[in-house]
């Protein structure tokens, strides 16, 4: 890993990133307010290609997750979240995503409630979409700097296409727990190309950061 420049004033609270399927070098970050930066790799910067407010964000959202595919049927979606809280769920949009004008097709929402953890929760601290349509969540409780933190890992639902081509959410009645992670805050999923190993990335505040592996992604 190695710094890059943001050229200007840096946004607050950036959460989430993808790489934009099929552009080289190209990535969408989402900051926590719901702004999206569509942000191109030169060398040891980045260059801003586009800033734009994902469409129907609250403006009492705090939003941590933010995952793009291309699913097996050739539609390039977009799923983001905000994190809810406690007995607050999490509210996950999902819609087609348009790479050249970046632009949204109509949208299906749904509520996600983590069972575990329990107390001081985040329901969605980030998500990743398979080229299946897969969901993976990861949910953490975030009681403040000193912890003690606990995460999880959960195949959430799919993705599937409805009438007209349009993007639906089908969420599991009971979400499958891929893995628990004692003492820990998961803030960030990855997926390796063509591989089920996958990256987990920790923000554990006053005791710093950590990477693992682990096997939750869906080829």
């Amino acid at each position: 890993m190695s710094p890059v420049d943001w050229p200007g004033e840096p946004p607050v609270d950036l959460e989430a990133i993808d790489a934009v399927p099929g552009r080289a070098r190209e990535y969408v970050a989402l900051a926590s307010d719901g702004t999206a930066y569509r942000i191109r790799r030169e060398r040891n910067a980045v260059r801003v290609l586009h800033a734009f407010a994902l469409p129907g964000i609250s403006p009492d959202g705090n939003y941590e997750g933010f995952a793009l595919a291309r699913l097996a049927h050739g539609k390039l979606v977009a799923v983001w979240a905000d994190r809810g809280g406690d007995d607050h769920p999490a509210k996950l949009t999902a819609a087609e995503w348009n790479p050249r004008t970046s632009a949204f097709g109509k949208r299906d929402s749904a509520p996600f409630s983590a069972p575990y953890p329990a107390e001081d929760v985040r329901h969605v601290s980030d998500l990743k979409i398979s080229a299946g349509g897969a969901l993976t969540v990861a949910s953490a409780s975030d009681p403040g700097d000193d912890g003690p933190y606990a995460s999880a890992l959960y195949t959430a639902g799919h993705l599937a296409v409805g009438d007209h081509g349009r993007i639906r959410l089908r969420m599991a009645h009971t979400p499958e727990r891929l893995g628990s992670f004692s003492g820990h805050k998961i803030e960030a999923l990855a997926c390796l190309p063509k591989s089920r190993e996958g990256i987990l990335g920790t923000d554990d505040e006053n005791a710093g950061g950590s990477l693992t592996e682990a096997a939750f992604c869906r080829p």
